[in-house]
């Protein structure tokens, strides 16, 4: 069986969210470890790792994977939010750490008044900057794939790894290997293919229909990935 998940609230603390998607029969996880409109983070103390870290051994949720701040843009020209933006994801990866949690998924970052190479330069930039401030720290970022509203980048493959648009999954193993995924953030779209809108719709009841999914949950090289 696939390994399937849920985004959950973790509202009155993490642990919230776990017991939320073990009610629901999930094998994995997402939560926000902070609010994520919020640029200030309240201490994790001792008590909240050890809950949520209790819950998923209880739970038996084996996948357990955080999302970053919306307010975070390592692709920004302005040097303030960039810097910032920095700080800010060093801290989601230390609070990953704290919690057990191995991965971070987060947006690419949006150019704004720049452009798309400028902007891929500042988002590379920015990466190092805080993997050279997180040398210690075992949980990985995971850029996630995105519509493209806007000056959002991720929403090509070559701006993830310098591969051709519409790349097939053939493609995009063979210029960035299929073993650099490590978790699917999944949903159908209000909007159709290359409209480039952020407009989610429950999984079959959009433009992508269940086709995509049938496909991806029944490929074998990601039965073990969430």
């Amino acid at each position: 069986m696939p390994l399937l998940g849920s985004h959950m609230s973790a509202a009155g603390g993490c642990y919230k969210a776990v017991e939320a998607a073990a009610a629901v029969g999930c094998d994995v996880v997402q939560v926000f470890t902070k609010n994520n409109n919020q640029w200030n983070a309240k201490p994790l103390t001792d008590a909240d790792c050890d809950a949520f870290k209790t819950a998923l051994a209880e739970r038996n949720i084996t996948h357990p994977i955080s999302h970053n701040s919306y307010l975070i843009n390592l692709g920004s020209p302005d040097d303030e939010l960039w810097k910032k933006s920095i700080d800010a994801m060093v801290v989601e990866l230390l609070r990953a750490e704290q919690l057990g949690i191995p991965y971070v998924v987060a947006h690419p970052g949006a150019f704004t008044t720049s452009s798309e190479e400028a902007g891929i330069k500042r988002i590379a930039k920015g990466l190092d900057e805080v993997h050279k401030q997180t040398k210690k720290v075992e949980a990985q970022v995971l850029l996630e794939t995105t519509a493209g509203q806007g000056s959002h980048l991720g929403w090509r493959f070559e701006h993830l790894a310098d591969i051709i648009a519409k790349a097939t999954m053939r493609e995009f193993d063979k210029l960035v290997g299929c073993d650099r995924i490590k978790a699917f953030h999944l949903n159908d779209s209000l909007k159709p293919f290359g409209a480039r809108k952020d407009r989610h719709a429950a999984i079959g009841e959009g433009e992508m229909g269940l086709e995509p999914f049938r496909h991806l949950l029944n490929d074998k090289r990601f039965k073990k990935t969430p």
